[in-house]
């Protein structure tokens, strides 16, 4: 059965850094590529930051890209979002992801197999 569990979302000042976790269980997940989406109130929800299945190929939304630092460990299975410089505008429910079908990225939230169930980010000015 294929879990995927985040954490580490909290309340933040704008300027501040969080760094948030999922957790994989079920397939081997180093065989494939893992996200992280984010979705705010009343919008789509979008991508935010993707790391192929060897960590060496990520990729970044423009917005974020300078700030944010997504990393993976295999051992255990676990995708990290590394969020630095955080503005009000990074206020959402960020939810990692994972496209069994791609070893190289996941950017497309059609494109997700599974989701985890989210944890809320709030940025404040």
């Amino acid at each position: 059965q294929v879990q995927l569990v985040e954490s580490g979302g909290g309340l933040v000042q704008a300027g501040g850094s969080l760094r948030l976790s999922c957790a994989a269980s079920g397939p081997p997940f180093s065989r494939y590529a893992l996200g992280w989406f984010r979705q705010a109130p009343g919008k789509e929800r979008e991508f935010v930051a993707t790391i192929s299945w060897s960590g060496g190929n990520t990729f970044y939304t423009d917005s974020v890209k300078g700030r944010f630092t997504i990393s993976r460990e295999s051992a255990t299975n676990t995708v990290y979002l590394q969020m630095n410089m955080l503005k009000p505008e990074d206020t959402a429910v960020y939810y990692c992801g994972v496209d069994l079908h791609n070893n190289v990225a996941v950017m497309r939230p059609s494109g997700v197999d599974y989701w985890g169930k989210g944890t809320l980010v709030t940025v404040s000015s």
